[in-house]
């Protein structure tokens, strides 16, 4: 079992910045592949980048790629989500997730389903 603890959400302005952290207990974060996914009430869970054990493979959705970067800290046990040039359309509930699949691949393209483990989640509202 691992538990996660998003933080960092908040209000910003359109092409404002946010840093949104991503802190495991119970089990070394090294185990997992991780996540971030984001959710608008009323809309499906959308993926927003995957980071692989070692970070030598990180994925984003089109979306965002150039803007958010995802890094982790294995000796913090934290994971990372800087988003830069906001949208108004990036606002939602975002979400880490753990993977323990033994795939990256499968990990990436599984979709939430394929992780097991999520925190509670944390708002980022941009506003235009």
């Amino acid at each position: 079992q691992v538990q996660l603890v998003e933080s960092g959400g908040g209000w910003v302005q359109a092409g404002g910045s946010l840093r949104l952290s991503c802190a495991a207990s119970g089990r070394a974060l090294s185990s997992f592949i991780m996540g971030w996914f984001r959710q608008v009430p009323g809309n499906e869970r959308e993926f927003v980048g995957t980071v692989g054990r070692d970070t030598r493979n990180i994925d984003y959705a089109e979306s965002v790629k150039g803007r958010f970067t995802m890094t982790r800290d294995n000796a913090k046990n934290t994971v990372y989500l800087q988003m830069n040039s906001l949208k108004p359309e990036d606002t939602a509930d975002y979400y880490c997730a753990a993977s323990s699949s033994a795939s990256y691949r499968s990990a990436l393209l599984g979709g939430p389903g394929r992780f097991a483990y999520w925190g509670q989640g944390t708002q980022v509202t941009v506003s235009s």
